[in-house]
């Protein structure tokens, strides 16, 4: 049996960046990260567009709030420090009519309540920054950005395993065991012991929360995130990221435009229901997962209450057309000749029982167990700060 000090369990951006404060928080501690892929950030973190977020969305006070601002600053220091590229590249939140005016008006509130840097410019300034948009007044946000969350976490892990840690991989958690005065984490392979543990699972993590003898009251239901790209002769269209109002009921941000660290400019997501946690294409079914999503009391509830959106969603997931008719709300140059195949991501998004959606990071104790149960965007620009703030939870253990 391995022994350390903590295990963590998820190879993704913040299962790596609390092992990583942890190193930090106690030199001469020994920490074991468990993988079941064969690299990490194989998924809700190397799947994303890579936004460096300003935290002005969230509500003031939350952890997103909390932690975006701070995170989104630790992490831009990290990548100066080990020469990881990002741009601050500002975006632009657009309002498309006059109809959007008060929400619009309500985020700007929001983030000025956050400490965000924002203004409201009018269309003339909004063409100056993004020439083909459609607009009637946006706000600015100069502070968001873009970096690779992928190549960040490669980074992590070689820092963790530089401090003396150990980044296990193709290590499956399949059982754990808090019945003594260690909690042990047991793989196919072998057995891992320390004094406690983190859960950053991700779409396993209810699961995995179960594992360790939690009764945790969300479940995870995954939705898939389906993008397209600009193919060469269109991104002149799109110079940096072009978003729009967000439905302030639902927790996803809209279909909109992001130029990627490598130049990339992708168009998305469409949100639907994914058949199978890591249901990253239409045709990725798995009939358990499936049954798991669809019979539990919260997602029926949430189906019924956004039935009129989740339509709409499943009609632009097989109508290209249809989802060019929702850029064109943002960019009307846009065409389907433009749009070529981007990879999907999933989602892993915590729903209560009556039906609500888990708006904010959900961090849950369970005796030696430290349970990530919710971490959707902006998890990554956030992780940093999520790491120290888990790590702070387990210091009296120290």
């Amino acid at each position: 049996m391995q022994n350390s000090d903590l295990l963590v369990i998820g190879g993704g951006i913040v299962g790596l960046a609390t092992a990583y404060r942890f190193t930090q928080r106690f030199p001469g501690k020994r920490v074991t990260l468990l993988e079941k892929e064969d690299a990490v950030a194989l998924h809700q973190t190397g799947r994303n567009s890579g936004v460096l977020h300003s935290g002005i969305y969230y509500k003031p006070g939350s952890l997103k709030a909390i932690n975006c601002r701070d995170g989104k600053l630790a992490m831009e220091q990290f990548c100066r420090d080990e020469g990881i590229p990002f741009d601050v590249c500002g975006k632009v939140i657009v309002a498309v009519d006059p109809t959007e005016l008060p929400a619009l008006d309500a985020i700007r509130q929001r983030g000025e309540q956050n400490g965000v840097a924002c203004s409201v410019i009018e269309r003339d300034e909004l063409l100056e920054i993004e020439p083909h948009v459609s607009g009637v007044r946006a706000l600015k946000v100069p502070s968001t950005g873009i970096v690779d969350y992928g190549e960040v976490s490669r980074r992590l892990a070689d820092k963790i395993r530089a401090a003396g840690g150990d980044v296990r991989l193709s290590a499956e958690v399949v059982g754990i065991d808090q019945g003594g005065d260690q909690i042990v984490a047991k793989t196919v392979q072998e057995e891992f012991s320390a004094g406690c543990l983190v859960n950053c699972c991700g779409l396993y993590s209810d699961r995995v929360a179960e594992l360790s003898g939690a009764q945790p009251g969300a479940r995870i239901i995954p939705f898939r995130g389906e993008y397209f790209k600009l193919k060469d002769d269109a991104k002149h269209l799109v110079r940096d990221l072009i978003y729009p109002v967000p439905d302030p009921s639902f927790p996803f941000l809209g279909v909109h435009f992001t130029r990627m660290i490598d130049g990339a400019v992708e168009c998305g997501p469409n949100a639907v229901l994914a058949f199978a946690k890591e249901g990253y294409f239409k045709t990725d079914v798995n009939l358990g997962e499936l049954a798991g999503s669809l019979t539990y009391p919260g997602f029926v509830k949430l189906a019924l209450k956004y039935w009129k959106t989740g339509a709409g969603e499943m009609w632009r997931s097989f109508s290209k057309q249809a989802f060019v008719k929702a850029l064109q709300r943002l960019c009307p140059e846009i065409r389907a000749e433009h749009l070529e195949p981007a990879p999907a991501g999933v989602r892993a998004q915590a729903v209560l029982r009556d039906g609500s959606l888990v708006d904010d990071f959900l961090i849950e104790e369970h005796g030696a167990a430290v349970n990530v149960l919710n971490a959707p965007s902006p998890a990554a620009t956030a992780s940093l700060n999520i790491g120290g703030l888990i790590v702070d939870r387990l210091a009296e253990r120290f």
